[in-house]
């Protein structure tokens, strides 16, 4: 019999699925406070001690693999020449390869930037800019301003080919943490993701994961192989394309609302419509985008933040509350969970807020303008109005009484034309939340993953008494 145990060691939650391949069914799942700022395998064991007492007894596993976003996830810094351009391109590196993108700079560093990479702690810089035989200049000087101020976290260079051998000698010079990839953007609006991707995978492997803590625990697992986001998004393009002969279930929007980031991912093509003319860098069939200031707990007050003074003063009015100190309770204490209706109430509130806004900057957008030949329309972004399911994941969507209320504020509900949300799509829910597990099963066993997810992931109507599969 071949069991497997999947572990994501989350910033909040380490949680654990216990998974039986030759009957594809999961034996069981539990989670407990992830420990990471004393010794992360206390969590683990708490957790592990859980799942046993759920399944009844003590099994053995083939395979124990994890992934991670414990500590607030793989933190970085995309560096580029041209906003619009090759700065846009190095943030769909960072969030393709499972990162949160912290801070963003284009043109060339000064002191003060440098500054802000060294007091937020990022683990990894992507330093970009200039297409193949374009701008070199601008890269090697914020390399060499890099090296000066003694920068020793891995600094991945995914520019212009041409300055390769120049940036070397740079990283050589300051005895840097470097690393060289193929160019990002070879040429104007043509993105290559994969070498950079991958290198900052590796790096994560390899070093992020000992600065996380997580290296104490290596005795215990086989291996951890992916930073969370990524195991998610590889779950997500399973279920979407399917496997050999087992059909998935075509265009997909997963939302997974978290204690520290709202990630969303879009599987399907960018535009359907022949009458637009799309814009901007062309977007990957798979994207994912992450918002590191809409969370439940350590992200709380970035809700806040995003809102004006008056749309604060109409909640509190019409919520019967004061949502900021709300807010701040759920900061200072990350591990609270509801413990009445008014605790309920305010988790949901904030999650509807984090479903709406994270589809806000997600989606793409089309704007009507009016030419001597008549009108025409332009996209930027994907346009998601076609998807046929939203999934929803993540603690407080699983716990919700209201699951169909915080997945409905991803669609279309203010009749907003310019932006391309889903117009009418089926909502499913990841109740037992196994989609990071999935995605790492399906490194090892992708028919076994698929039929689980089709098996557990349920659909969830307007009457939240009503669920079926």
């Amino acid at each position: 019999m071949a069991n497997y145990l999947l572990i994501d060691f989350g910033s909040t939650f380490t949680k654990l699925c216990a998974v039986d391949s030759e009957k594809c069914d999961i034996l069981g799942t539990a989670s407990d406070f992830t420990t990471v700022e004393t010794d992360i395998t206390e969590g683990y064991q708490k957790a592990l001690k859980k799942l046993f007492d759920r399944i009844g007894q003590k099994i053995e596993f083939e395979q124990i693999i994890a992934c991670s976003s414990a500590a607030g996830g793989l933190k970085m810094a995309a560096i580029g020449l041209v906003k619009e351009l090759t700065v846009e391109a190095a943030k769909r590196v960072c969030l393709g390869a499972g990162a949160k993108v912290d801070l963003v700079f284009s043109h060339h560093l000064n002191n003060s930037e440098i500054k802000q990479i060294i007091d937020m702690k990022i683990d990894i810089i992507l330093l970009a800019g200039g297409s193949d035989g374009g701008n070199s200049e601008a890269v090697i000087f914020n390399a060499d301003l890099l090296g000066k101020a003694g920068i020793k976290i891995p600094v991945v260079f995914a520019g212009n080919k041409s300055a390769q051998d120049q940036i070397s000698e740079i990283f050589n010079k300051y005895n840097m943490n470097g690393h060289i990839c193929e160019n990002v953007m070879p040429s104007i609006n043509v993105l290559n993701i994969n070498s950079a991707r991958d290198k900052i995978r590796e790096i994560f492997l390899k070093q992020i994961i000992e600065a996380k803590g997580i290296k104490k625990i290596e005795s215990e697992i086989n291996r951890v192989i992916l930073p969370t986001p990524s195991a998610v998004l590889e779950a997500a393009k399973l279920l979407s394309e399917g496997y050999l002969e087992e059909s998935g279930l075509g265009e997909i929007v997963v939302v997974d609302i978290g204690g520290a980031t709202t990630d969303l991912y879009s599987i399907c093509t960018s535009t359907k419509r022949s009458d637009v003319i799309v814009q901007g860098l062309e977007e990957p069939f798979a994207k994912r985008t992450v918002e590191g200031d809409l969370g439940m707990r350590y992200s709380a007050p970035g809700i806040v933040k995003s809102l004006s003074e008056r749309e604060i003063n109409f909640i509190n009015k019409e919520k019967g509350v004061d949502i900021v100190e709300e807010v701040n309770r759920r900061y200072k204490n990350v591990k609270l969970l509801p413990e009445n209706q008014h605790d309920e109430f305010i988790d949901q509130f904030l999650a509807e807020m984090c479903a709406y806004r994270s589809m806000h900057r997600h989606c793409g957008r089309i704007t009507e303008v009016l030419t001597p030949m008549g009108k025409v329309f332009n996209q930027t972004g994907k346009d998601l109005s076609e998807v046929s399911y939203v999934i929803g994941s993540g603690g407080v969507i699983i716990n919700s009484k209201h699951q169909y209320e915080i997945l409905r504020q991803t669609t279309n509900i203010l009749n907003n034309p310019s932006e391309l949300r889903p117009n009418d799509p089926e909502f499913l829910i990841d109740h037992d939340y196994i989609m990071f597990a999935m995605g790492l099963l399906a490194k090892i066993q992708p028919m076994v993953a698929l039929k689980i997810m089709k098996n557990h992931i349920t659909q969830v109507r307007g009457n939240q008494d009503e669920t079926s599969k």
